[in-house]
């Protein structure tokens, strides 16, 4: 059996009885990082043998993962904190696993993702979750249109280092947006900071951000359906400098109606 155990994401306490006994009852724990595991299972006294299986190794080690498993062995997977698959790694071992018939449960637990949707305040439902933002301007400048034309809350993780430079850039494409920054969640130092993107993005530079962050807004509550197909591919192009293509599937979202619809209207125009 494969165990997928949720972890503390700041606060030790956050592990539950569960998921020490499974923990306990494993042959062997898989930790994307020995070292930070370490000090949540010494917490807890438990001593079970730790294997590294992160990212940059989950495919080479694969294999011996499962191999164990139809052996019968009881494996846990620990990410360094909060749930395994989730922007973490498991995501190919729970599928190699559904393959080949193994196994496999989770042991349910902390969730930055739902802890800071419900901490922000804003629409819990529906959501859209899009792991990290990519490096590349252009690249979230692609994602920014379909997020901002979601009914509903668009969430992101974003480091430290990069987070002013983000809010720089959504408050260059609509000001006055509203966003939520989740930081250190659990922690003594917790702290969601909830403004309009311009003001968010000074506050920020004011006061540099630490510790893991997490970014949410809501979509545009502007009634996009007055707007004429054509003039809304327009403006989405110039603002976001997204491609024709992607222009015209935002602005079918947007006007709730299909895109070949408007790539029709568009094309025979041009």
């Amino acid at each position: 059996m494969l165990y997928l155990i949720a972890t503390p994401i700041g606060n030790l306490s956050d592990f539950s009885f569960r998921a020490i006994e499974t923990c306990q009852k494993c042959d062997y724990l898989l930790c994307e990082d020995t070292r930070r595991s370490s000090i949540l299972l010494q917490h807890y006294q438990i001593k079970k043998p730790l294997k590294s299986y992160h990212q940059f190794n989950e495919s080479e080690k694969l294999q011996s993962v499962l191999d164990d498993l139809s052996q019968g062995l009881e494996i846990g997977l620990l990410s360094d904190g909060g749930t395994p698959a989730l922007c973490d790694p498991g995501e190919i071992l729970v599928r190699a696993c559904r393959e080949n018939n193994l196994a496999i449960t989770s042991i349910p637990g902390p969730c930055a993702v739902i802890q800071a949707l419900i901490l922000s305040g804003f629409p819990t439902h529906p959501f859209q979750f899009f792991g990290f933002l990519p490096r590349k301007e252009s690249e979230i400048l692609q994602i920014i249109p379909f997020a901002l034309s979601f009914p509903g809350t668009s969430i992101f993780y974003e480091s430290p280092q990069r987070l002013t430079s983000t809010l720089e850039l959504l408050s260059q494409i609509s000001p006055n947006l509203e966003v939520a920054v989740v930081r250190e969640l659990t922690k003594t130092f917790e702290e969601v900071v909830r403004l309009p993107a311009k003001d968010a993005h000074t506050h920020f530079l004011e006061h540099p951000p630490r510790g893991e962050i997490v970014l949410l807004f809501k979509g545009f509550e502007e009634n996009f359906t007055n707007k004429e197909p054509q003039d809304l591919v327009e403006e989405l192009m110039t603002t976001y400098k997204i491609s024709l293509t992607e222009a015209i599937k935002t602005a079918a979202h947007l006007l709730k109606t299909h895109k070949q619809t408007i790539y029709k209207l568009f094309h025979s125009e041009k």
